[in-house]
């Protein structure tokens, strides 16, 4: 006991550094961990010949080259056939009387550009199946795929089966041309048939797509294409991939699809009691359970509009217009998508409002009478989930963030109310009843960098449009990667009563972009930039990490991060120097706590007030050297949430792009890939042990100055026990390697930086001068020697203190004969 108090005073910084610093980086992975277990595989992509663009001519007003027929997959519906409005004799138009016509072909449309210099801030591509958002690409150089690092050519292909069909095994067929794209500058045109890619055969779309995986952004490709029956020769200068803010994942619903809950007396199902039920009872088809609900793509019979072509009414390179007509209900259905463009004075700021589609519903009564109805609109899907195996998002339920996914649902309600609904809990289902009879500001879903978010625009701010709202399930469920489960949102409508010839129209903002706060500001979405509880600090700390990167660092956020960690350490000098000082101070008292322990073995009382006399007379306090660690600790936590949050610092390279290693700060370093021949509970990224496909080197280097610092800051241990003590520590080390191997590579290079700081620090304090009475300090080596003599002596003196055997037995004999009984 004497000893282990003893122990205590010499290792307390470095306990309350593990503790403090790391206790919630540790409970954060325990309980993401458990909450949302990870998979080894990364969520499977779209086919990259899956595509979407066409190039277009910006004098046209009308431009039948934004619209890409193709072959109809699907049959004519029996009951819900498009077409126009044919007055009845009367005037009045009659649901009878529309004409019919044939279900109009698959279709794409393109809306602005791939090229960062077009007045555009993306390329959406759109299908009139359910007249919804197909893709969503961001055309900034700074917002690029982080993962797929093949070179970029355009998405020629969207539905790869029909592409084929068309194709015959021949080639590739050309569905879309988005404007921008390398395809598009290099000459390729919609109905092209891609026949060899750098003198390689294509056959089919997959054999396109595993070709471009093998190629390099800046490569010259050589492309042979059959036009009109004649082969051409282009050459395309590939680019780094764009991110995708919106995509189809496998089969999932498409974004914006748009239905009707109810008209007149018929009206779906409630699916959270007879659907739900239903699919309740069936709990042992385990493959139920791992498909979308049921409910999702349900309509009405005779209405199909999530599912049917719809009729293209008009379009051009910055708008589309959708019409289908629900001929069993005399109603007629149109939407609108419109493109924000930028104007010339805002082209260099790449903040002005661009990020959105202007989308409007208009609902028309075609019939004789009057109807009623309440529509249902689904929100975005497909959003990303890059860093599958890394990537955390903060949640806003307790200290460590709650159960937040890749992919949550995000809701403004009446009194600024707003609720982060994490992907799992959706998942699962376990969010209960939807919401009923709120006025909704906005509703999305919202990824770690970027977001996709329907804000309403009525003239009247406090109008109830929505009867309800809720999060939904659109995608799988894969048990093990539960918080990359694609999500979205679905709002129905109030009910409407529309007498004949009258309409109604909605108009919404679609947000689709990066989590920037001067874009988001603009949009009303402040509050989609969350910190967690050390927001206060985290703000100020990015600023002036923004401001080193804008003027000292010549745009390099890893040395703006040296330059926040120089500041740091600098205004916290006079702690960390007064911490130094003590722990000198602590390692010349070494000699007259070891005299203590001697003279006080039995005594506990007294040696710990004999210490506490020693401390005072020498005016040291052992906590003093605590401060700086509570300092530390919230900048810590601070740095890494804005790691998480701050979109700039995604992608940013410490060295350069072109450079695998360290290319963005946001993300472990990844200095190799080893996926391939370590082990899968290894490799796979899962839990805390799981370290993820790709080894890391600044976590390893991280360890070894923490190491380093604890040899030089610890005092020479003065007996056997704190010897072990110590050697337990530097296991601790490797255990908190563990931790830190899938942290971020901006964090890594703080405490890299602040680690040097702190060893050049404590090389360039004076020597101590000996404390008077007290023998000379000892070096580590030298204390460790002498502790092992120490305890050699004790044996030996032990040793002589014990009776021989010859003595034991002269004892016995002079007791037995003492004992022995006279006659």
């Amino acid at each position: 006991m004497q000893d282990r108090q003893q122990s205590k005073i010499p290792v307390l910084n470095f306990i309350l550094f593990v503790s403090l610093s790391f206790a919630v980086l540790l409970g954060h992975a325990l309980l993401m961990s458990y909450l949302n277990p990870q998979d080894a595989k990364a969520p499977q992509e779209l086919a990259a010949g899956k595509a979407d663009e066409q190039k277009v001519d910006e004098d046209q007003p009308k431009l039948p080259d934004t619209v890409a027929p193709v072959e109809n997959k699907q049959e004519k519906p029996d009951d819900s056939v498009p077409g126009d409005q044919v007055a009845a004799p009367d005037g009045a138009p009659a649901a009878e009387q529309v004409a019919e016509q044939a279900e109009p072909e698959g279709q794409w449309v393109m809306l602005g550009s791939a090229d960062p210099a077009a007045p555009y801030r993306m390329l959406v591509t759109l299908t009139n199946r359910g007249a919804a958002v197909s893709r969503i690409e961001l055309n900034s150089p700074r917002y690029l795929d982080l993962e797929d690092r093949s070179g970029y050519l355009g998405h020629l292909v969207v539905d790869e089966e029909l592409a084929d069909k068309q194709a015959s095994g021949r080639g590739c067929y050309v569905q879309v041309v988005g404007q921008g794209t390398p395809a598009a500058e290099a000459g390729v045109e919609q109905g092209d048939l891609i026949v060899a890619v750098d003198n390689v055969k294509i056959n089919t779309a997959g054999e396109l797509w595993y070709e471009m995986q093998q190629t390099k952004p800046k490569q010259q490709l050589p492309l042979k294409v059959l036009r009109d029956g004649k082969e051409l020769t282009l050459t395309a200068t590939l680019r780094r991939r764009p991110l995708d803010v919106v995509k189809p994942d496998n089969n999932d619903p498409l974004s914006m699809l748009l239905s009707f809950r109810q008209i007149g007396d018929e009206e779906l199902p409630d699916p959270h009691t007879k659907m739900k039920d239903d699919e309740r009872k069936e709990d042992k088809d385990e493959e139920l359970d791992l498909a979308r609900p049921a409910y999702i793509n349900a309509e009405l019979p005779g209405v199909n509009l999530r599912e049917g072509n719809w009729e293209i009414v008009e379009a051009d390179q910055t708008h589309v217009t959708f019409r289908r007509v629900v001929s069993k209900f005399g109603l007629a259905v149109l939407k609108t998508y419109r493109l924000a463009k930028i104007p010339n004075e805002g082209q260099a700021d790449p903040n002005y409002k661009a990020y959105h589609l202007v989308f409007e519903i208009e609902i028309e009564n075609v019939g004789r009478e009057s109807q009623k109805f309440a529509y249902q609109l689904d929100g975005p899907t497909g959003l990303p989930t890059e860093g599958w195996w890394y990537a955390n998002k903060i949640g806003r339920s307790g200290f460590f963030g709650g159960a937040a996914g890749l992919r949550d649902v995000v809701v403004l309600k009446e009194g600024n109310q707003f609720s982060q609904i994490g992907c799992p809990i959706i998942a699962k289902d376990e969010f209960g009843a939807p919401g009923k009879d709120q006025r909704i500001d906005y509703i999305g879903v919202d990824a770690q960098y970027f977001s996709a978010v329907i804000i309403p625009e009525k003239d009247d701010p406090n109008e109830l449009w929505f009867a309800e709202w809720e999060p939904i399930r659109v995608g799988r469920l894969d048990p093990e990667l539960v918080k990359l489960t694609d999500t979205s949102c679905r709002l129905t409508s109030t009910l409407h009563t529309l007498e004949p010839g009258k309409s109604l129209k909605q108009r919404f903002e679609v947000f689709a972009g990066p989590k920037k706060p001067p874009l988001l500001a603009q949009y009303g979405l402040d509050q989609l930039v969350y910190y967690g509880w050390f927001g206060w600090l985290a703000r100020p700390m990015v600023k002036l990490l923004h401001v080193f990167h804008d003027y000292f660092t010549f745009g390099n956020f890893g040395l703006a991060i040296i330059l926040l960690t120089i500041v740091v350490r600098g205004a916290m000098y006079p702690l960390s120097h007064k911490q130094a000082l003590g722990a000198q101070k602590m390692q010349l008292l070494q000699p007259e706590l070891k005299k203590l322990q001697e003279k006080y073995k039995t005594d506990m009382e007294g040696r710990s007030k004999a210490q506490q006399e020693l401390f005072r007379k020498h005016n040291y306090n052992p906590l003093s050297g605590c401060l700086v660690l509570f300092v530390q600790l919230p900048i810590f936590i601070a740095l890494y949430r804005s790691l998480w949050v701050d979109v700039e610092l995604r992608g940013a390279p410490l060295i350069s792009q072109s450079i695998r290693w360290c290319s963005d700060l946001a993300a472990p370093d990844m200095l190799f890939y080893w996926g391939e021949w370590m082990p899968k509970w290894v490799s796979d990224g899962q839990g805390m042990f799981g370290l993820g496909p790709y080894f890391n080197l600044l976590p390893i280097l991280t360890i070894f100055l923490f190491i380093a610092q604890q040899k030089m800051f610890m005092p020479p241990p003065t007996d056997e026990q704190q010897a072990m003590q110590q050697k337990v520590m530097k296991f601790m080390m490797v255990f908190m390697g563990f931790l830190f191997f899938k942290v971020a590579s901006g964090l890594c290079i703080y405490f890299v930086a602040s680690s040097l700081w702190g060893l050049a620090e404590r090389q360039l304090l004076p020597k101590p001068k000996p404390v008077a009475g007290a023998d000379a300090p000892q070096s580590r080596a030298d204390a460790k020697t002498r502790a092992r003599a120490e305890a050699v002596e004790r044996a030996k003196a032990a040793e002589k203190r014990a009776p021989s055997n010859g003595e034991k037995n002269a004892g016995k004999s002079k007791r037995q004969k003492k004992n022995r009984p006279q006659r």
